[in-house]
């Protein structure tokens, strides 16, 4: 086994709830314990989880983790913070609502460690559910209708990628292209791996390794998330002059297209049958993943219907938001846009 040590950081706020499960996931890992220190972000949570650190570290239930202040509350602050702290020659940035599967370190470092090319290692997402809202969640997130074909939510083979969750890196990395842009609330993690694409390195996923996600449970959350995230997204573009992905602008075209078609429906009539071809062509796509993700239930293959429409319609219009305060009214990002969701 590689005896290098692995700094783990973990941004956070308010989660009593979870924190305590990726904690025993870290220290539960076949990786030698004394090879490991956690780094706790905690951006001032007022729900119980700075209390229940600081009692499993003065209870000694695990040693080397340490808590520090995150007092602006931004996340990729929260991870420069964490990086600039650590010790270890590899780090990883795992959310607070992550169960690890006990060979990610290992599995991780033995690559980076053996090809210098690879920058990046991540896994296999495990969605898991609360209640049935989380769970129709969890299954569009999961389909490649939902997110789109090529994203990580959706492989489950060795593959190279334009981005991965949790990322593993060599701490080096940081000194070589510098560290995460502060000012974006959304899509920090993004702006990164295509910066370190750009130098040069490949993004590996690993589908040996993996991770359990507590998926949020309401729709009015995954409305904002993804809204949040369209609208970074051109922020990021607009930043690197170029479109990062090209599945990003599926749900812009689509908004556009149906506003469009709609209003030359009402100056020609042959738009009408554009308009309703479209309409036929997004649902009978929708419906045939639905239902290929649930087994034919045509009860939950709606419900994932409608969620994948939030997950399009809030991501698209998140975007066109960004084009017009980012691109054509050159203004700083929206305040109601750096409040994340929960």
């Amino acid at each position: 086994m590689i005896n290098n040590k692995i700094s783990i950081i973990v941004p956070c706020r308010n989660e009593v709830r979870y924190i305590e499960n990726l904690l025993n996931s870290i220290f539960n890992n076949e990786y030698p314990n004394e090879l490991i220190e956690v780094i706790v972000v905690d951006g001032m949570s007022d729900d119980g989880t700075r209390e229940l650190l600081l009692n499993i570290i003065n209870k000694k239930k695990y040693c080397n983790i340490k808590v520090i202040d995150n007092i602006r509350k931004k996340t990729p602050y929260a991870f420069n913070l964490g990086v600039k702290e650590s010790s270890g020659e590899f780090v990883i940035i795992a959310g607070a609502r992550f169960t690890l599967s006990k060979n990610y370190f290992s599995e991780a470092i033995k690559v980076l460690a053996s090809d210098s090319k690879t920058g990046c290692v991540g896994g296999m997402i495990i969605n898991l559910y609360e209640n049935k809202t989380s769970e129709i969640i969890s299954a569009a997130m999961s389909s490649p209708f939902g997110v789109g074909f090529n994203n990580f939510r959706t492989i489950n083979k060795d593959t190279y990628v334009d981005t991965v969750t949790p990322p593993f890196f060599r701490k080096s990395i940081f000194t070589e292209i510098g560290y995460f842009d502060e000012r974006l609330t959304r899509n920090q993690d993004d702006d990164f791996s295509y910066r370190l694409i750009k130098s040069g390195y490949k993004i590996l996923l690993k589908a040996n390794i993996s991770i359990k996600y507590n998926v949020r449970t309401s729709f009015d959350g995954l409305y904002i998330q993804y809204k949040q995230y369209g609208y970074w997204k051109v922020f990021v573009n607009r930043k690197h002059k170029t479109v990062t992905t090209l599945r990003q602008l599926f749900p812009v075209f689509f908004i556009l297209s149906l506003f469009l078609l709609t209003l030359l429906s009402f100056l020609f009539s042959a738009f009408i049958y554009l308009l309703v071809f479209e309409l036929v062509l997004y649902t009978t796509l929708s419906l045939f993943f639905a239902l290929k993700d649930n087994g034919l239930s045509l009860m939950n293959g709606f419900k994932q219907m409608y969620t994948c429409l939030i997950l399009h319609i809030s991501y698209g219009l998140g975007y066109l938001e960004g084009i017009c305060d980012f691109v054509l009214l050159k203004k700083l990002p929206n305040k109601k846009n750096e409040k994340l969701s929960r």
